[in-house]
């Protein structure tokens, strides 16, 4: 094989990368508009929808993809379940803020913790992992302190919605960073789906039996808008999970921003929510500190590998997707 077919080979794999990519967070730009049409549920009766859902969608993907065994070992793991056991409780909190920002109809300061988010994650290097930061990136999590200061100001009060997404999720990465490349992400969502379930399901049990559910009650489109969060929830995640095998780091912490930027619209524009002078301010310094941490990033990120053409007899046998 030549040099040549081989470039051309990793442009096509990085294009379907980028696509699978910018489709994960495009769905997750869109969440804000399903969970708006999933009232007069309540914030907590969504999230334990959400859970259950993705479970059974999860346990359909996994009889396709023959994951079980897979599932089964994460389980009998002690280390690896306990981290995943974790991993479930921190990304329900960020669940449960996204549906409490939506249902209050602040959309916009939800993407605003998302925006903060890989400031959030450079500072947990630095705390967690005892990592080392370049000056710009410390010049970026200043910066944005002082947007989250100037928007408290413009709101009367903390962004605290917006600090428990970003700090959630920041946090959700760290954990999920110690099982590394034992579990994948189907079986990772299976497992911390699975350690939810019977806590969510007692509740919406509760909620019937006190007759404070509203599914089932709020006509055939409401239902099919619970049923579609496990879908909803799987796919974004996959799709991510595909494009990070694809495509350099570097690609990824762009594409991150799709997402809080679809929802910032979508909070400004489909949700009328009101954008003060003093939110203006704070959200153009947050992007400020973004584009500074993206030019480090985009600075420092490692050069593509050559990739070597194995002498004849000496080709490696590819890796399984």
């Amino acid at each position: 094989m030549t040099e040549r077919q081989l470039t051309d080979e990793e442009s096509a794999r990085r294009r379907s990368g980028l696509i699978l990519g910018l489709s994960g967070y495009l769905f997750w730009g869109g969440m804000p508009i399903v969970f708006a049409a999933a009232e007069p549920s309540t914030p907590l009766e969504i999230l334990c929808h959400r859970i259950l859902w993705s479970l059974v969608f999860c346990t359909i993907l996994l009889i396709f993809a023959r994951g079980f065994r897979r599932v089964f070992a994460a389980i009998r793991d002690p280390r690896v379940f306990g981290t995943l056991a974790l991993a479930a409780v921190v990304i329900s909190l960020n669940w449960l803020g996204f549906l409490i920002g939506v249902s209050l109809n602040r959309v916009v300061e939800i993407s605003l913790g998302y925006f903060f988010n890989p400031l959030v994650t450079v500072l947990i290097g630095v705390i967690f992992l005892g990592e080392r930061l370049r000056r710009l990136q410390w010049a970026a999590i200043i910066v944005g302190c002082i947007a989250v200061i100037v928007i408290a100001v413009g709101y009367g009060q903390m962004p605290w919605l917006a600090l428990l997404v970003a700090f959630s999720f920041g946090l959700y990465g760290l954990i999920k960073n110690r099982v590394g490349g034992k579990v994948g992400a189907l079986e990772g969502l299976t497992v911390e789906t699975a350690v939810l379930a019977p806590l969510c399901l007692g509740y919406l049990i509760v909620l019937t039996a006190t007759g404070a559910s509203h599914f089932g009650t709020e006509g055939t489109g409401h239902v099919l808008i619970m049923l579609s969060l496990g879908p909803i929830t799987a796919i974004p995640l996959i799709l991510f999970g595909a494009a990070t095998r694809r495509v350099p780091l570097s690609w990824v912490g762009l594409m991150q921003y799709v997402t809080p930027t679809i929802q910032f619209i979508i909070g400004i524009t489909v949700l009328g929510e009101q954008m003060p002078l003093a939110r203006w301010i704070g959200f153009f310094i947050i992007w400020a500190a973004v584009i500074m941490l993206t030019a480090d990033m985009l600075r420092f990120s490692r050069a593509p590998r050559r990739r070597r053409v194995p002498l004849p007899g000496k080709e490696k046998p590819a890796a399984a997707e």
